[in-house]
């Protein structure tokens, strides 16, 4: 652990200041609570779980009102909140967080940070809770934005508090999925600008720096600088975990984390200097409250209280009085039963995993069936139905159904639409929906796609290859080969399965989270016709398709009904016809098709026609992913193939021609490599050494054009041309055969300054 002088001081000094605990024996052992030390208390992703002291069974469940009792023991403890503590029951939705608040207030809380769902009532909303809370809530990389610039934070990064002469700096971060897993809209004005941003960066630069520079400056006001993130740690949500961030900073003392809902109880993780930081996380929905002690000797320790651990614990009598008024009023208002299922509704295995977010599940069934059957019922000619696994919350359901148990499993209160797509709009849909799938289930993702009235394969051997912005929004379909296949829609005259066709035109229904609002990601569906806005909010969507059971008995929900085949089969490349096995460039053909830089030609791969001035500025796109193009600036490029490689090239200062194109046609060898050395430069690599050998080597030197030496020194020393006999022919041509052994030394040249830098 890390210790100074300073901090042991301090801590000495708190020890000889801390009472004991106003517990029974048994409960202050249970807690530790006689430990010597400075005290925080937290929770994370409460999500609005306030009842837990409800129902049979249950009655050791925490509460709110019980961790007010667990703080006010303490003759003086901080108590956090990593995040997510507004939405996810009627509890808060019904009011917006309000409520909620209210309690939180009532509890003693300190400060909190904001994760993703607390922009689910949109920003306004969001600000709202801020203004309600009578504890600061911090974040250091949320921030205003105006044309993509970043502008002033939106709230302090940071607060120090001073516990019995200790100094302790909360600093607050928010995962930039809010942007995805909230909703984009949320985010922007009403022109589609982004006015609030959330730094992150493709490679976690971004949020990485932000946390640094608060750490930095809290670090010269505080004793022990303790994160509160919400962050988790799934791999979905790389580059941006907690360790992520841990790993790529220093100064930091401890890690209160959030949003993946892990039970961390204590882990030790080594910063980018190699000290120790503590990273721990309750878990979710209040099932445990974290308890972080600094002791006198600056050592650092966690632990999480159960509320069988808290049994003895008498609930604070001013909050719980505000629990018990609030659960009565919400439970009045939905607790009618309209409804009855014999099955047993679940998202969940044996082992508590949430399927529902990356396997079909019966719940996700029926949400979908639910959203058909609205449309259907209304004889608007629905085709499918689509619904975001993340958007389906409950646990197991079984019994009466009440519009209570329909808010447990919808909690966001989105609202249906109805679109007409075109099917490679679907088809784009479900491979976003797909990119994150895997053959052991490991990997969760809120996007992943439920459906009704269509059924599909994802084969996870084949590598998600979408693409996306820095903000995780769809771009574009994948480079390589899509991982979802065998689409098939449902005829509803026929009964019978169909082909999904890609320029036909679909009804699609789902919510406005996922269809107008970008959620998950979402951003295919540009250009789709309304057919219907805002119909009616989710709960009410169940509700209204239970009741079209006779007598509200819901059937034919006992398994998954079959209607996502996951598979993990490697598929074989097929190459062109005309690439033969012996060739020279069969290796390097083969290495280019296989990355998706070279595609075949109308002829085949074509090995010996010449590569033209576009086709090279499209291989070093496609080198970069194809990402997205927003501005055609290059005139004459407009509404080719090679617009948006041309226009790319443009923005990044790679295009030779100017501000115009005046036509594909055959580019020299020199050009080429001059392409090349400024791509390189682009990319941060310097270039190889110039030993003065090629001047005396290559014997055609004195014709390569002035403009393109530096460009050929390069290439030549880079090993990317060497010529042939001599010669490196500069006002020649390649061929597509020789391009690709280009590109496949460039990928090695790479592969060998990676490795030096790393050396």
């Amino acid at each position: 652990m890390k210790k100074a002088a300073g901090k042991l001081l301090s801590l000495l000094l708190s020890a000889a200041m801390l009472s004991a605990l106003a517990l029974p024996a048994s409960a202050a052992e249970e807690t530790g609570a006689t430990e010597d030390g400075v005290v925080i208390l937290y929770t994370n992703d409460v999500h609005t779980y306030i009842d837990n002291n409800v129902g049979e069974g249950n009655e050791n469940g925490l509460t709110y009102s019980k961790v007010a009792a667990l703080k006010d023991s303490y003759d003086n403890a901080l108590l956090l909140d990593a995040g997510d503590h507004i939405q996810g029951t009627a509890y808060g939705s019904m009011d917006k967080g309000e409520t909620i608040i209210k309690l939180m207030n009532a509890a003693g809380y300190d400060a909190a940070t904001l994760g993703n769902h607390e922009f689910d009532y949109g920003m306004e909303g969001c600000m709202q809770a801020i203004e309600w809370a009578d504890y600061p809530y911090l974040s250091c990389n949320f921030y205003h934005e105006k044309d993509g610039v970043a502008g002033d934070p939106v709230l302090d990064s940071y607060k120090v508090f001073e516990v019995d002469g200790v100094k302790i700096a909360i600093v607050g971060i928010t995962t930039p999925e809010s942007f995805t897993k909230s909703t984009p809209s949320y985010f922007q004005d009403e022109n589609g600008n982004y006015i609030y941003g959330i730094a992150g960066g493709e490679d976690g630069s971004a949020l990485y720096a932000a946390v640094q520079e608060a750490v930095d400056a809290a670090s010269k006001e505080a004793d022990y600088v303790v994160a509160l993130g919400h962050l988790g740690v799934d791999a979905s949500s790389k580059p941006w975990t907690s360790e992520e961030v841990i790993a790529n900073t220093t100064g930091l003392d401890a890690f209160i984390d959030g949003h993946s809902h892990s039970t961390v109880e204590m882990k030790e993780v080594a910063d980018k200097n190699g000290d120790t930081v503590v990273l721990t996380q309750t878990g979710s929905y209040l099932n445990a409250v974290g308890q972080m002690t600094i002791a006198a000797d600056g050592t650092i320790t966690t632990k999480l209280l159960s509320g069988e651990d808290l049994a003895e614990v008498t609930p604070d009598a001013d909050v719980k009085a505000l629990e018990d008024a609030w659960v009565a009023e919400i439970n009045t208002q939905l607790g009618q039963v309209i409804g009855h299922i014999s099955d047993t509704l679940d998202n969940y295995d044996a082992d508590g995993n949430r399927l529902v977010r990356k396997q079909e599940t019966n719940t996700g069934d029926f949400a979908a069936d639910a959203l058909y059957y609205l449309f259907d019922n209304m004889d608007l000619d629905v085709d499918v139905a689509i619904m975001n696994g993340g958007g389906i919350r409950n646990e197991a359901i079984t019994g009466d159904i009440s519009y209570l148990t329909c808010k447990s499993i919808h909690t966001f209160g989105n609202v249906a639409c109805l679109q007409t797509v075109t099917g490679q709009q679907l088809l784009d849909a479900l491979e976003w929906g797909a990119k994150d799938a895997t053959a052991d289930g490991s990997v969760e993702n809120g996007g992943f796609l439920q459906v009704s009235g269509l059924k599909y394969t994802i084969n996870t051997a084949i590598p998600s290859t979408v693409q996306q912005d820095d903000k995780g929004v769809w771009t574009g379909g994948p480079t390589g080969d899509y991982r979802v296949t065998d689409v098939q829609v449902l005829n509803n005259e026929t009964g019978a399965y169909e082909p999904l066709d890609l320029k036909a035109s679909y009804n699609l229904a789902g919510y406005n989270y996922t269809l107008r609002d970008l959620g998950d990601g979402f951003a295919m569906f540009d250009g789709a016709v309304n057919v219907l806005d805002y119909v009616m909010e989710d709960y009410m969507v169940l509700a209204n398709y239970v009741q079209s059971f006779e007598n509200g008995e819901v059937t034919g929900y006992a398994q998954p009904a079959g209607r996502i085949t996951l598979v993990n089969e490697p598929v074989a490349t097929e190459y062109p016809a005309d690439l033969e096995e012996g060739a020279w460039y069969y290796k390097a053909a083969v290495y280019a098709v296989d990355n998706g830089l070279m595609n075949g030609t109308n002829t085949g791969f074509a090995p010996n026609a010449k590569v033209t001035t576009a086709s090279v500025y499209q291989m070093l796109y496609n080198m970069e992913g194809n990402p997205a193009v927003e501005e055609i600036t290059v005139s004459g490029s407009e509404g080719g193939w090679y617009t948006d490689c041309i226009n790319w090239a443009a923005s990044q200062g790679l295009y030779l021609g100017g501000d115009t194109f005046t036509g594909d046609s055959v580019i020299t060898r020199s050009a080429i490599a001059r392409l090349f050395a400024n791509y390189a430069e682009w990319k941060g690599v310097e270039a190889p050494a110039d030993d003065g050998s090629m001047k005396t080597k290559v014997t055609d030197y004195d014709s390569i054009p002035a403009e393109d030496l530096e460009g050929m020194t390069f290439c030549y020393y880079a090993g990317l041309m060497r010529g042939n006999q001599g010669m490196l022919m500069p006002t020649g041509e390649l061929s597509r055969a020789e391009f690709a052994q280009l590109l496949m030394n460039f990928d090695q040249f790479m592969a060998t300054q990676q490795t030096d830098a790393a050396a």
